[in-house]
């Protein structure tokens, strides 16, 4: 109460240090204890399948239905049970509700005996038995029965035709789980029950295996496996899979490609390191206050040590004046907490599943306290307790220029942190424009996606799209099986003048697709109706494909090619087009094969300018007239830059947040130094201003010493920046070059803050009454 500014800054700092790392320590507990929660876990492996793509070997997650019975069959003695789970999405109907469920999984029977999903109603072992059963979690048993009591033996239908009596409600999938799911239906009813396709991949296959049974001797046992099934069509189609086993608490941030979520543990070490250097600046304010607060204390320090206070004792005292700060910072940040979970659930996406009124966060809080408090108060209390009792009575106490040089090793520490978080943000914010406003080879604006996802819009997909050809709002309509910036499928290929099997991306579409999208034919023609052949004889390709081939796009025109697994005869290439970034910004441009063919998932269509809004609805009139049973649901094709690089615009939007608070928090301990200084000085001035000083001068004069560091830091910061950020930026097959101005904006900014920060109590004391400082005493 006695030092208000100096307690205030000293709290608020540490407050707001605390509270980030009580946010990212929620986090990275979340992150970590992904999938912890299954009993059976550490016997739990989901089975991957190895590819090699462009010389690499590749992780997928996707197999085929024989998959899992033949695990079981093939490994009696080590695997217990097998439980294959295919995604997918179904229209649920409860009397003339409808809802159009993304979130539905078809599993095996024992899925609930594998997996520990608690069931708050019905039985785990024979909730799934019949195959006319679904369990559904409370969320959805509340809005389709409005609560889990109501649920029980109700029945709901499935895309109209499949009756499914509830037999169990399970409490919601938590956040911390690879899996997300609100609706769990037999595999029975699913075409991957009955499936004998090995190649027919789309699944995902989980074993457990018997106590004692190591991952490396049976991942030995599977090429013999690989052999015996699926040997043969690998050889005849060129194909060279492998599996492997993915331990299940390893499954959420392994790197394999499939639609289950996915964490990164890059992210988790960077946030990490973000609260460490926050809290760290907090520290640092807190040493630097005390420290220059030890002249003012000597005194006090000097009549303790007369009254027989022992060195130890002193220690503790200032130790402990340290922990109470920092408890009652403590304290603060827990309603800082509070006031921000909305926000920062907000922004991750998803609600975290650890709370803050849990034992292990109040251990981590009594952890902070002590460390902090130690560190925050070692170095004072060992500096005070050193003290001369004579000379500190006397009040001839120096602190001596080690401790102003000690105090401004920690502010060049403090800067450098805060430089090295502006920075990167920085790049950050630049490459998401750069990768956000770069011109990708096809006319993403007003391209509305409808996906073809029942069977009733897939039954009547030619008739959607001759009814939008039909509208005046509406340029072209095309149907296909991969959307740009998504997911495209890899085909072999027997390819004119080569020998050996080529891996080609395929997207199998129709003959406006290169017309829809607005691609540029730069050989040969593009595929028409003009000619009643290009359907099943003809195909375009890509420049890269081209190129990869060996082939000039002039040279491609009229050369064959032939899809191992889908054509029965050979195509033709009737036209190179232009490359253009099929596939996400993360990756170069990769062979592409357009070719004519049924596998339509989605349908693009291409809006004329003027009234969106009318467009929308018109292509809403049509999909009711072609599938009037399931809701009319869309997307825009550049608004998939934002569900493509979702985790890096979070990254973005946290890191921007905490640089923000690393500035203040920085900010507010050089104010407390510019207070200290200004006070120290204040005769000096006063006699200067007297002797004819300028307010100028005196300015200058506080704010050269305090601005010194500033300077250092950014110097020091410049070159870890600049490294970090080439690495991060490595993750992009394109990226925005490290350009110089990033450097001098994160310099100028940081020093115009420090600048804002000395010069508001430097002019401060330099306008003040010099008659008051000279006759103080």
């Amino acid at each position: 109460m006695k030092n208000k500014m100096f307690s205030l800054i000293n709290i608020i700092g540490l407050s707001v240090g605390i509270t980030v790392c009580l946010m990212i320590y929620l986090f990275i507990i979340n992150e970590l204890s992904t999938d912890s929660f299954h009993e059976q876990g550490k016997n739990i492996y989901r089975v991957t399948r190895t590819i090699i793509s462009d010389g690499q070997k590749k992780k997928v997650s996707y197999l085929s239905g024989p998959y899992g019975p033949a695990l079981l069959n093939d490994f009696k003695d080590e695997i217990v049970r097998s439980v294959r789970v295919n995604p997918t999405n179904n229209l649920i109907s409860i009397g003339t509700n409808g809802f159009n469920e993304k979130k539905v999984i078809d599993v095996d029977t024992d899925f609930f005996q594998l997996f520990t999903f608690p069931l708050l109603r019905g039985d785990k072992v024979t909730a799934l038995k019949d195959p006319h059963s679904v369990v559904l979690t409370e969320t959805t048993a509340k809005k389709y029965f409005g609560g889990v009591d109501n649920a029980m033996d109700k029945t709901i239908m499935v895309d109209k035709t499949l009756p499914l009596r509830v037999t169990g409600i399970m409490k919601d999938v938590p956040s911390n789980s690879h899996m997300d799911f609100d609706l769990v239906i037999p595999i029975a009813n699913s075409g991957y029950a009955k499936s004998t396709a090995w190649i027919n991949h789309g699944l995902y296959v989980y074993i457990q295996t018997k106590p004692g049974v190591s991952q490396q001797s049976l991942e030995s046992r599977l090429p013999g496996f690989m052999e015996k099934h699926v040997g043969a069509e690998m050889r005849k189609y060129g194909f060279h899979f492998g599996l492997v086993l993915t331990p299940l608490k390893d499954a959420y941030f392994a790197d394999t490609l499939d639609d289950s979520k996915h964490g990164s543990r890059t992210v988790v070490y960077i946030f990490l390191s973000i609260a460490v250097l926050i809290l760290l600046i907090a520290c640092i304010n807190f040493m630097n206050l005390s420290t220059i607060r030890a002249a003012e204390r000597s005194k006090e320090v000097g009549l303790r040590k007369v009254l027989g206070a022992l060195r130890q004792d002193l220690i503790w005292q200032f130790i402990g004046e340290s922990i109470l700060l920092t408890l009652i910072s403590c304290i603060i940040s827990i309603g800082l907490l509070l006031l921000a979970m909305p926000w920062y659930n907000s922004l991750l996406g998803y609600s975290l599943t650890v709370s803050w009124n849990t034992t292990p966060v109040y251990l981590f809080l009594l952890g902070i306290i002590l460390i902090v408090g130690f560190l925050a108060g070692s170095y004072p209390a060992f500096i005070l307790s050193v003290f001369s009792p004579v000379q500190a009575l006397k009040g001839r106490l120096q602190l001596g220029k080690g401790g102003s040089t000690f105090r401004e090793a920690l502010v060049v520490i403090q800067f450098c942190i805060t430089v090295f978080l502006i920075i990167s943000m920085v790049v950050i914010t630049k490459q998401m424009n750069y990768i956000k406003n770069k011109q990708l080879g096809y006319n993403a604006p007003q391209s509305v996606i409808v996906r073809i996802d029942n069977n009733d819009i897939y039954n009547h997909r030619d008739l959607f799209k001759k009814i939008l050809e039909g509208q005046n709002n509406v340029q072209g309509v095309s149907l296909m099986s991969g959307e740009p910036g998504g997911f495209f499928d890899g085909h072999t290929f027997d390819v004119e003048g080569h020998s050996g099997k080529q891996q080609l991306h395929t997207e199998f579409a129709d003959l406006d697709y290169a017309k829809t999208l607005g691609l540029k034919i730069v050989a040969g023609r593009d595929l028409s109706y003009d000619f009643p052949t290009d359907s099943t004889q003809s195909v375009l390709i890509n420049q890269k494909a081209a190129s990869e081939l060996g082939w000039t796009p002039q040279q491609a025109i009229g050369k064959w090619i032939e899809n191992q697994e889908r054509d029965t005869a050979r195509r033709h290439i009737v036209g190179v087009v232009a490359d253009f970034n099929f596939q996400s910004l993360r990756e170069n441009i990769e062979p592409l094969v357009i070719s004519p063919g049924q596998d339509n998932r989605l349908a693009l269509i291409k809006l004329a300018p003027g009234n969106i809004q009318a467009g929308v609805e018109s292509i809403g009139k049509a999909y009711a007239k072609a599938a009037s049973v399931y809701p009319f649901e869309y997307t825009f094709l550049d608004d998939n830059f934002g569900k493509t690089y979702k985790k890096d615009l979070q990254q973005q939007s946290i890191l921007s947040v905490f640089a923000a608070l690393a500035i203040f928090v920085a900010s507010l301990g050089l104010f407390g130094l510019a207070s200290f200084t200004a006070t120290k000085r204040f005769k000096e001035i006063g006699i200067r201003k007297v002797l004819g000083s300028s307010v100028q001068g005196v300015v200058v004069l506080l704010s050269k010493g305090l601005l010194k560091p500033v300077i250092i830091a950014t110097c020091l910061a410049m070159p870890i920046g600049y490294y970090c950020m080439y690495k991060w930026l490595q993750n992009f097959a394109y990226k925005t070059p490290l350009s110089w101005w990033v450097f001098v904006v994160a310099a100028v900014g940081t020093f115009g803050i420090a600048l804002a920060t000395v010069c508001v109590k430097a002019v401060q004391a330099a306008l003040a009454n010099p008659v008051k400082s000279l006759r103080s005493e």
